[in-house]
């Protein structure tokens, strides 16, 4: 069967870009790659089409003889140094696929360190409201694994040098053929650092670490909420043989309040009035986060539930300037355990009262009243 087009396989053109080119092979590879399609033949050829296609389109000297020539730039080694013969699907995949996917696919590029990178830490820290508005500092204590003084974190002794692993020859990566495709992938013995530990360090046993219990003081910034994580990059444990540190994350717990609820950068609280402070109105002092107070002015006729805004007296914004807003809602107390002379003043107003007074009764009693006529 003749072969197709290498443009038609891509769905590009001649004027494609390379980026175009590339973008287009990456799906076709990535939906027909042999290990999302185990044991389908159909999607394996298509899968080593787009590949052989993508090796000539890719390359500029081989995609001109291509565009000037056609399949026939290739055929019995044709086409000088940009020629392509038969396409040698186990040496030229693992290539193109570190450019796409790293390492599974041949990342040699990654750091041969980046495996022996220390561990992230984890560190919970409960906190008070009051703390969470004014920002504060805080010694914590944890234990966690620190550079070896002996070998100085290299894993070996004083006055020896690690030599190359003996399975993977120092490169950090090993190679494994599965039919036609190669995948390279990091050394299990040396975990990519491409070095083994013929000396190891006594005071470690050639881990270049050891367990310590660590005292770091730690700034908490006003205006954190519950459930922020704060990141401390490099304090967390050591990594092992000269490998990074990892790093510590502090997730901040907030407490409760017995007086103040949080929403974001507001807070929220009920304020208890008497029936008379409600209906002739009045002043009140309420207590704000920043342990001060401020005056809020009740009009008369406020009904149970009214909320009152005091711009500014939330919660600071944790990242840039300004705080959040302070929301005071009345709740209307009816009076227990009445005296007498209070009982006669209530009689005494209940027959003055007129609908005027209180129009919210007036207008259910008359959709009652039409309920019960239909």
């Amino acid at each position: 069967m003749a072969k197709r087009d290498y443009y038609d396989v891509l769905g590009v053109n001649k004027s494609s870009t390379a980026d175009q080119i590339k973008s287009a092979y990456r799906k076709l590879a990535v939906k027909y790659h042999p290990d999302k399609n185990k044991g389908d033949k159909a999607a394996e050829e298509k899968f080593k089409e787009a590949s052989e296609a993508y090796h000539v389109l890719s390359n500029n000297e081989r995609k001109q003889s291509y565009d000037n020539f056609g399949h026939s730039a290739f055929e019995n080694g044709a086409g000088g140094r940009g020629g392509f013969g038969n396409f040698d699907f186990s040496s030229n995949f693992s290539d193109i696929f570190e450019d796409f996917f790293g390492e599974g696919f041949g990342g040699g590029r990654r750091s041969r360190r980046s495996n022996n990178r220390g561990s992230d830490l984890r560190y919970d820290l409960s906190i008070t409201l009051e703390e969470a508005y004014t920002g504060k500092k805080q010694d914590i204590k944890f234990s966690t694994s620190e550079k070896c003084d002996t070998c100085k974190g290299n894993g070996s002794k004083p006055g020896h040098d690690a030599g190359s692993c003996s399975m993977c020859g120092g490169h950090g990566q090993v190679r494994s053929s599965q039919g036609f495709f190669t995948v390279q992938q990091t050394c299990p013995q040396c975990s990519g650092s491409g070095e083994e530990i013929t000396n190891p360090c006594s005071s470690c046993g050639g881990q270049g670490k050891k367990q310590a219990s660590k005292r770091l003081s730690v700034t908490i910034p006003k205006g954190v909420d519950d459930g922020t994580r704060i990141r401390l990059a490099g304090k967390g444990e050591a990594g092992s043989r000269g490998g990074s540190n990892g790093d510590l994350y502090l997730f901040i717990n907030v407490d409760s309040h017995d007086l103040f609820k949080r929403s974001d950068e507001n807070l929220f609280f009920e304020c208890p009035i008497s029936i008379a402070d409600a209906a002739l109105g009045t002043s009140i002092e309420i207590p704000t986060i920043d342990g001060g107070k401020a005056k809020i002015k009740i009009p008369s006729g406020t009904q149970n539930g009214k909320q009152f805004r005091l711009r500014g007296k939330g919660m600071p914004y944790m990242r840039g300037n300004g705080s959040g807003d302070l929301y005071v809602q009345v709740s209307t107390e009816v009076p227990i355990s009445l005296n007498k002379e209070q009982k006669e003043l209530l009689e005494k107003f209940r027959k003055i009262e007129n609908e005027k007074s209180n129009p919210s009764i007036k207008k259910f009693f008359q959709k009652a009243k039409s309920f019960w006529k239909n």
